[in-house]
């Protein structure tokens, strides 16, 4: 049985969540942001990677595509890569001296 599908906001809970748990796998300091409110509801959201004062990029994910693919556990993994690699940048951006 597939976990895909979902409510705007019961994905968002889960993106939340799966995107944290990678993060911090990869730096125990590195804290997600998900916006979903506003213009975006119902359609997609955006994240962000926060180590201490320093921020990442906007990261967009489509609602739909979140919720049709969250059950797939390849997807699951290369979403995984793509938020570690994405803290491995930030931590290295911000140990690097000004």
């Amino acid at each position: 049985m597939a976990f895909s599908g979902g409510s705007y906001d019961e994905v968002a809970r889960w993106l939340h969540n799966f995107l944290t748990a990678h993060a911090k796998r990869e730096n125990f300091h590195a804290e997600v942001q998900l916006e979903s409110g506003d213009e975006r509801a119902g359609k997609s959201y955006a994240g962000r990677v926060r180590l201490g004062e320093h921020f990442s990029d906007v990261i967009e994910f489509d609602y739909r595509t979140v919720a049709d693919h969250r059950g797939e556990l390849q997807w699951c993994r290369e979403l995984a890569e793509r938020i570690r690699q994405v803290v491995r940048d930030l931590a290295r951006s911000v140990a690097r001296p000004s």
